[in-house]
């Protein structure tokens, strides 16, 4: 497909008939299961199953056919699966809904919570996948091989529009010619493109150095001691640092770091996130830090100069 959003579409798609043609859900009442504070597109079905108001607020009446659940929390998912719930998706990391990284196994007990009430395990990586966290795959930190997931973004190389949804033979095999489709879906360019990226990162060096200075990244940004920071968190070189927004926003402190050369993306005027190309260099993590830190600086001293 093209967009990651369009990737998520397929594999609604793909859980939704799988559920009726495999798993013998009466028609039309299959069920998929998503986390709160997810983030797998703005279509309407996506939206459908989003918990923040501003992707969902004016675009109703909402579809059904979705639970949502608490994130990191495979017991709730247990309780929430029903004779029809078709399948679970969930992003290993949840990127726009603030770098929340799971505790270690999360993700390898939903696999085994899907396996044993017969539940698909759709693991979204769009923004996780393809090296971003230090594995080639997000949902390897758990040793987790989902029935199906979604890549997108880094699978272009940052360079042109693609996306895929990869399954278990019996998942895609639901599919007949004519189910499913994009005027420029599945584009020889697109496929090229996507084809050579996935070898720069399966030849290269490019996921290690992910995983290296990821890991020097955040212990050069949990030396920062500032009033402002509430947290830092992450998984290689995508890295969340949450702002005490009593004092300032997120968004605040993004528009000076972009004038002082930094250039870094707020979400829910909460965190701060860094995800830097894979190819980055400590030497260029430490001018970023640096940045950083003076820009930080010079907010606390905003904020005094402020005060009545």
């Amino acid at each position: 497909m093209n967009s990651g959003a369009e990737a998520v579409e397929t594999a609604l798609k793909a859980a939704r008939k799988w559920a009726y043609q495999v798993k013998g859900v009466p028609s039309d009442r299959a069920e998929v299961i998503a986390c709160e504070g997810n983030f797998h597109g703005r279509t309407i079905a996506i939206i459908s199953m989003s918990s923040e108001t501003q992707y969902r607020e004016g675009f109703g009446p909402m579809l059904g056919g979705f639970r949502l659940i608490p994130f990191a929390d495979s017991k709730a998912l247990e309780a929430a699966i029903t004779p029809n719930t078709a399948a679970f998706i969930v992003e290993p990391i949840q990127g726009e809904g603030g770098i929340i990284v799971p505790p270690p196994g999360y993700l390898a007990e939903c696999a085994r919570v899907c396996k044993k009430h017969n539940v698909l395990l759709i693991c979204d990586e769009i923004q996780t996948g393809l090296g971003r966290t230090g594995t080639l795959l997000a949902c390897q930190h758990d040793g987790v091989i989902p029935d199906a997931l979604t890549l997108g973004k880094a699978l272009g190389g940052g360079l042109l529009p693609v996306s895929m949804f990869l399954a278990r033979r019996e998942v895609m095999n639901v599919f007949s010619p004519g189910d499913h489709g994009s005027t420029f879906g599945g584009n020889p360019l697109a496929a090229a493109v996507g084809l050579e990226a996935l070898r720069i990162l399966q030849e290269g060096e490019l996921i290690e150095n992910a995983k290296k200075t990821g890991e020097y990244f955040l212990t050069r940004l949990k030396e920062i001691k500032s009033p402002l920071i509430r947290d830092v968190r992450g998984k290689g070189l995508l890295i969340g640092i949450e702002i005490d927004t009593a004092q300032v926003s997120a968004r605040h402190v993004c528009e000076r770091m972009i004038a002082a050369g930094v250039l870094s993306k707020d979400t829910h005027e909460s965190v701060i996130r860094f995800a830097p190309p894979l190819i980055i260099t400590p030497p260029q993590i430490d001018r970023a830090v640096g940045i950083f830190k003076r820009v930080l600086s010079a907010t606390r001293g905003e904020l005094r100069n402020n005060r009545p």
